[in-house]
């Protein structure tokens, strides 16, 4: 009985997500097809809608102000015109909305920039789900693979019908299992085939690096969503030049890490060694590095009851952003990086500017955005 257990589980899963294993078996793996967003979006009534969330109130000073209010801006790669997605949050990841184009400030190299325009609303999200899919953590039935799909089907169902995604895995290489769809048929068919793993391997570097090439060209609200140990164990690119890459794809990164619980079991019984702990702190801090660097965020989930506030944190920092457009003062088209920093100051005194709530209180937040951009490169 308890070798049926694992699948009734499964099977329960799939029926709360709102999801349906497709019956036939898809087509094989295809690591050289190209990932493009169609421009038509595909009749879709499948998907459920996204789970209702609590607005975030508007502090009382940002009340009122048409600066903030539009359209959403689209990301354009044009060194002449640079379009930056800003998210404030409070110390529990909450949207503060409502801050004026006034109080915004935005440094590139240190220089201070004139800011064209701010808007904030909401827009169709493109979603490369990215899942660490190796044998030495997705055996058929372990809990690696069981947490494997109840994150990345939880997250599919979380999405609205106009919603592009994408689903890649990787273990020793690369691989697309579906193209950027509205068509969840195709997604769910996609995701029922991460059964049998077939390598040890897991290069991290590759494949994310490769998803973030692959989609910085694609205009609009874009990230990808990692689902992963961190590990990375045999990829041609090493992590220093993963992680430039990933500062100039402008990409977006949610990571989400694996086996948290069964790592802090382990560790509290002394059966893990001081090289493997290692091995997971720096996966760690890594996942974080990359989800800093490119605007996005970090999470390290020990229940599955957490995995419901992750989804909706993720939904709120890419569906309600401030869009900033500024004309760059460096007009070369060198292709040099630029660093971009992002602030929060009150005009008057040019100091940081004081967030507070309803009742007058301070409100602790932090700023979330892209680290810089790479300009675009003319050959004479």
């Amino acid at each position: 009985m308890r070798h049926w257990l694992p699948i009734l589980c499964a099977f329960a899963l799939f029926s709360v997500t709102g999801l349906t294993i497709a019956q036939e078996q898809g087509p094989n793996r295809d690591s050289g097809a190209t990932v493009g967003r169609p421009k038509k979006p595909a009749d879709d009534t499948s998907a459920p809608p996204a789970p209702d969330s609590d607005q975030p109130k508007i502090p009382s000073q940002f009340k009122k102000d048409p600066a903030v209010t539009g359209d959403l801006a689209n990301f354009k790669s044009d060194v002449d015109m640079v379009t930056v997605d800003v998210a404030v949050v409070d110390n529990k990841g909450h949207f503060i909305p409502g801050i004026p184009k006034g109080n915004f400030r935005i440094l590139e190299d240190n220089v201070p920039q004139q800011i064209r325009n701010v808007s904030m609303g909401e827009a169709p999200l493109t979603v490369a789900l990215v899942i660490e899919f190796s044998n030495l953590y997705q055996r058929y039935w372990s809990a690696g693979w069981y947490q494997t799909l109840q994150l990345a089907w939880g997250f599919a169902s979380t999405l609205k019908p106009e919603d592009y995604v994408a689903v890649v895995a990787y273990d020793l290489k690369t691989e697309i299992l579906s193209d950027f769809t509205t068509d969840r048929a195709k997604t769910q068919e996609a995701l029922s085939r991460l059964t049998m793993a077939g390598f040890s391997e897991a290069n991290l570097f590759d494949a994310v690096t490769d998803t973030a090439d692959r989609m910085s060209g694609i205009e609009g609200r874009k990230a990808i969503l990692l689902i992963a140990s961190g590990r990375d164990t045999l990829s041609k690119l090493t992590y220093d030049q993963c992680r430039k890459k990933l500062q100039e794809s402008g990409v977006p990164i949610y990571a989400i890490s694996l086996l948290q619980a069964m790592r802090t079991l382990m560790e509290a019984r002394g059966s893990m060694g001081n090289i493997q702990e290692m091995d997971f702190l720096q996966a760690d801090n890594e996942m974080r590095t990359f989800a800093k660097e490119t605007g996005g965020a970090a999470y390290f989930p020990r229940f599955e009851g957490e995995y419901g506030g992750i989804f909706q944190q993720v939904h709120q920092a890419l569906r309600n952003q401030y869009v900033i457009t500024y004309a760059p003062s460096n007009k070369a088209h060198d292709g040099t990086y630029r660093k971009i920093k992002v602030q929060l100051v009150d005009p008057a005194t040019n100091n940081p500017l004081p967030v507070r709530d309803e009742k007058g209180k301070p409100v602790k937040y932090e700023i979330v955005a892209k680290a810089g951009y790479k300009a675009p490169h003319e050959v004479e």
